[in-house]
């Protein structure tokens, strides 16, 4: 008998823990889903939650009237592939592995070497779903930079950044595999943009059960401007500005950016298809139930691009800074960020707090419970965006960029440094600014701060390390 009583007393016990166990698990908070979309050469003052007055984003606007703006928000580069290494690393341009648009032939970029550990590969070992739908621009198909190589499961799109300037190609890439299109130059037929639409929808169906982290980089609204033959909102923008067309060829001999007539209707056209593509993304979350644990941030690599056609100032892309793509000016290198969290981050809010690409993989570690890597540069703004605890600063950002003669900035606190022409003179003039009563950086103020034109010079020396891929500002 007391056998038979112990036995149930055991049993008893292991139910109790067991039930306790599953309450646990219950109870137990998901890890987020993560979506980061990555305009493509957009300009801080493109979005009307950013100002913008000409062109129409519903969508992001609605995003940034659930989440939080982030005003003072940094991309890694003033160009495409350094920006990217820059995010996908945790390192600014002094130490990240790719600071240039440096080609590979036939097809792709520098690669991302195997020595470094990416945001998707943190997370793909954390138990996520990867998935990268856009342009790469990191590593050719093979290479230890391709990237089913550098942490993502699948990959669709473009992985030559130089291919992605036609969005009529002949081929995309599903992971190592060419998938080959019927376009040509005398048959626009399957828009490229819209093909990633599709497939990164289907991920996001595939992996309902999460987590996930979805990676959107988007090659809109870059050069060239093109849009499919049927996009009514292309037309409804040449009606609306009254622009009258450009004199172009008949006909694309396939070398450079194809020709745009209407380079004003075609831009606002491509950066409303993006946020077109951000609201069907949103959309599909809150169909799946997955909106409320989902963190959906939103950026742009760089400044506004004035390739194709395309006139920046029309639009006043910049916003109210200087500068366009390929400057080191804040109109460069600052992005119009904005991030959403329901329940975590206050709807509607905006932050002053001074971050950079290189932000990323703390911040992201962080939220999945993570360690960050010792390689990074970051420093979380979790705190900044939640409001919960104290949100550390950074002592300094800096930027380097190998072309134009070689340019550096560095931002601190409300002070900002630009240097030009440093290949050819590397103590050269500083130039210096104040951000906080010029931020369009019109007074230089050099003369007036000796002091501290020498102790931003001293940064600029302090945060490069030498590269051997990419020597050009290498004393």
């Amino acid at each position: 008998m007391r056998r038979i009583y112990r036995s149930c007393l055991v049993l008893c016990c292991l139910s109790v823990i067991s039930c306790a166990a599953q309450q646990e698990k219950k109870t137990a908070p998901a890890k987020p889903n993560i979506v980061f979309i990555l305009a493509d050469d957009l300009g801080y003052g493109d979005l009307g939650c950013f100002g913008q007055q000409k062109i129409r984003t519903p969508h992001l606007d609605s995003l940034a009237g659930r989440g939080m703006r982030l005003t003072h928000f940094y991309a890694g580069s003033t160009v495409c592939a350094p920006s990217r290494s820059s995010l996908m690393t945790g390192q600014h341009t002094g130490h990240t592995p790719i600071r240039g648009n440096r080609e590979i032939d036939p097809e792709g970029q520098w690669p991302l070497p195997d020595s470094v550990t990416t945001i998707a590969t943190l997370l793909q070992n954390a138990g996520y779903a990867t998935g990268a739908f856009g342009k790469w621009g990191l590593g050719p198909v093979g290479s230890e930079g391709d990237p089913v190589k550098r942490g993502f499961d699948e990959f669709f799109g473009y992985n030559c950044q130089r291919q992605s300037h036609n969005f009529f190609p002949d081929h995309l890439w599903h992971n190592d595999r060419r998938i080959d299109l019927p376009n040509t130059t005398d048959s626009f037929s399957v828009y490229a943009a819209q093909e990633i639409q599709d497939h990164a929808l289907a991920f996001l169906d595939a992996h309902r059960d999460g987590p996930f982290f979805l990676f959107l980089p988007y090659t809109l609204p870059h050069a060239a401007l093109q849009l499919p033959a049927d996009d009514s909102t292309f037309e409804n923008y040449k009606r609306i500005f009254q622009e009258q067309p450009k004199s172009v060829p008949a006909k694309w001999n396939g070398k450079g950016y194809a020709p745009q007539a209407y380079p004003h209707a075609a831009y606002a056209a491509m950066v409303t298809r993006l946020d077109v593509y951000a609201g069907q993304v949103l959309n599909r979350l809150r169909e799946l139930g997955l909106d409320s644990n989902t963190v959906v941030i939103f950026a742009s690599d760089n400044g506004p691009h004035e390739e194709g056609g395309n006139e920046p100032e029309f639009f006043q892309s910049s916003g109210p800074f200087r500068g366009v793509k390929r400057d080191v000016y804040e109109g460069g290198i600052r992005t119009p960020m904005i991030v959403s969290w329901p329940g975590k981050v206050k709807a509607g809010a905006i932050s002053t707090h001074a971050g950079a690409f290189w932000d990323l993989m703390p911040t992201l570690a962080e939220l999945a419970g993570l360690e960050t890597p010792a390689q990074t540069d970051g420093i979380s703004f979790l705190p900044a965006i939640t409001g919960k605890g104290s949100q550390q600063q950074h002592a300094y950002l800096y930027w380097e960029f190998h072309e134009k003669g070689g340019r550096r900035a560095v931002r601190m606190g409300d002070w900002k440094a630009v240097q030009l022409d440093v290949r050819k003179n590397p103590d050269g003039p500083v130039e210096l600014y104040r951000l906080d009563t010029d931020p369009g950086e019109q007074n230089n103020l050099a003369e007036q701060h000796p002091d501290i034109v020498e102790k931003m010079r001293k940064l600029m020396q302090e945060a490069h390390r030498p590269n051997p891929s990419f020597p050009a500002l290498d004393s």
